[in-house]
């Protein structure tokens, strides 16, 4: 077998024992919040006959390492149990939210990534200009700005006193995918500005950091143009910090919407699980958590295996 595919099963291996470790926390997290669930559910008019009864149907009768593993099992298969409001499937009330959500991570993404990256080649090169200090300003701004902050701003300017945009993302059956690109763009914009900001930043770090190294010295020596030194050499060589940059930042605009979504009452999972806690729908919070972990770790793993594939040095650590 390889290095390289040792080094991401190892990596998969590692993915898959941090997602154990955390649906353990995910399920007993849950299983000590305050109250009754049975209760909760039944109202506090309920006899004890009826809850006992509701525990019984809720297999909370069972001990709590017995259930964890009844869940963790329907849960590899797909199975997170029904809902205690709609009674629904949760897996079928988290799927369309779910896409939901990775159509506006992937509208964000397609925006931010080349703007990043085309940003901090350009800051990279003009170094210490004032457009790379205007830059700097306006990228600690925005990282420095919370993501509901900047929701409400792009709402206030955008879509109360211009008009150009909804301000809430409602989506139905049968949209256009341009109509749907116009209802969704603010949070998409909100999600752009604070990802972009980080991005660029680190692009620009990863080039610089390589200006001082002996071959771009060589290549300026040789007279070669600032932008093709750090294009042709310095850039190639940066990628390994770049896409781990990118996929953390993919992870953060999956995991990470949930106060962009409820700002702009957008139907993802974010909004999904902030609703289910405040109806106490404990299948759907604990699915929904379960969920973000597992798209975080799969998306550290991709970085992880990126960075790998692009720097052969780390292919080889010792």
């Amino acid at each position: 077998m390889g290095d390289i595919a040792r080094l991401v099963l190892k990596r998969l291996g590692l993915g898959a024992l941090t997602l154990l470790v955390v649906s353990i926390l995910i399920f007993f997290a849950v299983e000590l919040l305050p109250g009754d669930l049975a209760e909760a559910v039944l109202g506090q008019g309920a006899t004890p006959e009826t809850v006992a009864k509701m525990r019984e149907q809720l297999g909370l009768d069972q001990p709590a390492p017995l259930r964890y593993f009844q869940w963790l099992g329907g849960a590899l298969q797909g199975d997170f149990g029904v809902s205690l409001v709609s009674g629904e499937r949760v897996s079928e009330t988290i799927a369309p939210r779910f896409r939901n959500t990775l159509f506006l991570a992937a509208y964000a993404a397609v925006i931010a990534v080349p703007i990043s990256i085309i940003l901090g080649v350009i800051v990279a090169l003009l170094r210490n200009s004032v457009f790379d200090r205007v830059a700097n300003v306006l990228t600690l701004t925005s990282i420095s700005s919370p993501e509901f902050f900047l929701g409400y701003i792009l709402i206030l300017y955008l879509a109360v006193n211009t008009g150009m945009f909804p301000a809430l993302a409602n989506l139905r059956e049968g949209m256009s995918l341009t109509e749907l690109l116009h209802r969704t763009f603010l949070p998409a914009l909100t999600l752009v500005l604070v990802v972009t900001a980080h991005m660029m930043r680190m692009t620009r770090a990863a080039i610089i950091s390589l200006l001082a190294s002996p071959y771009i010295e060589m290549a300026r020596l040789k007279g070669t143009p600032p932008w093709k030194v750090i294009v042709r050499h310095a850039l190639p060589n940066a990628w390994a910090p770049i896409i781990n940059v990118v996929a953390l930042n993919l992870a953060y605009l999956i995991t990470g919407v949930v106060l962009v979504e409820v700002v702009f009452v957008y139907p993802g999972i974010g909004q999904l699980l902030v609703d289910a806690v405040a109806k106490r729908d404990f299948p759907i919070v604990q699915a929904c958590c379960l969920v973000f972990a597992a798209t975080f770790i799969l998306l550290n793993l991709a970085a992880d295996v990126g960075a790998i594939l692009t720097n052969p040095r780390l292919r080889h650590p010792k």
